[in-house]
């Protein structure tokens, strides 16, 4: 039997969009259609159902329960037809699209991306940073990296890393009182610090107790890349995860006084739409970016 005949594929298309719009009028608008032919379709959905989709009440409509049962499935077919014909509409050149929390995005994305452009030569590479979660109904991302919580539901999403924090700072910052020797050292510096919670967290591991306020010379509101740049020209000691400063602790530009840290409670998260699961670039841009933090966490 031919799908069009199993499937009333026009009567869902009008569905979801009437269900989403949760108006008959905007549906017709958005879709070209009138009003009525809006309403005969629906009709159409609800004899093929055997159930009624709408209530239609003064001045609005409701979805039944099988509307709310049906809509998700729908959406998500409509979805998947959508990444299909975009899919076919490209040549063998794409463009993945990453949103990335900044720190993650400019600390240890933008400097190892070159590897994966390497191994994938027909992918260009979009990085856009931003502290507001991606919304993917609204917004052109492929992939999010999201710092919380998660799993968030409606998304495939990989556990990628959590990060470990400990002070840092440079090397001539701590010549200025002979060395940082021993955690209480670090009480005579200033601070970069936007929450000295973090530095309490630290120092009790540390088996010493925090003033509750300390002399600060910067205040980065917690943006830990310009914390670290704080750190490397000596304005402070900074609480920062030895993972985005691995090539200034190589080279010594920043030390790290004790091995003693804290984990952070968050994850960092590689998230997109559950639609998209087997979309190749995102496989591609997936196996890669797990692969490379395994090696790193490894090494």
């Amino acid at each position: 039997m031919k799908l069009s005949r199993q499937f009333p594929l026009n009567a869902l298309r009008v569905f979801e969009a009437v269900a989403r719009l949760s108006s008959f009028t905007k549906a017709g608008e958005e879709l070209g259609m009138t009003q009525t032919a809006v309403s005969y379709q629906i009709k159409l959905l609800e004899e093929h159902v055997g159930e009624r989709l709408f209530l239609r009440l003064p001045r609005r409509i409701e979805m039944t329960d099988t509307a709310e049962r049906l809509l998700p499935k729908v959406s998500d077919a409509f979805s998947l037809l959508q990444e299909a014909m975009a899919g076919a509409a490209r040549g063998d050149d794409e463009i993945l699209e990453i949103h990335s929390s900044p720190t993650f995005a400019s600390q240890w994305l933008a400097r190892t991306l070159g590897a994966f452009q390497l191994q994938h030569p027909n992918i260009a590479v979009r990085l856009l940073r931003g502290s507001i979660l991606t919304d993917f109904n609204r917004q052109t991302a492929d992939v999010a990296i999201r710092v919380g919580q998660g799993p968030w539901p409606g998304l495939t999403c990989r556990e990628l890393i959590r990060l470990d924090y400990t002070p840092i700072l440079s090397p001539k910052l701590a010549e200025t009182i002979g060395g940082v020797n021993e955690p209480a050292d670090l009480l005579k510096l200033p601070w970069i610090s936007h929450d000295d919670l973090r530095w309490r967290y630290w120092f009790q591991l540390a088996g010493l107790e925090a003033p509750a306020k300390s002399a600060r010379r910067l205040d980065a509101l917690g943006v830990l890349d310009l914390e670290a740049g704080a750190a490397l020209a000596a304005h402070g000691v900074a609480m920062l995860s030895p993972f985005y400063v691995q090539d200034d602790l190589l080279s010594g530009r920043l030390i790290r006084p004790f091995d003693i840290s804290w984990t952070d409670e968050n994850t960092y998260w590689l998230v997109y739409p559950q639609t998209r699961t087997n979309q190749p670039k995102i496989k591609a841009f997936e196996t890669w970016l797990l692969g490379t933090l395994e090696a790193e966490k490894a090494h």
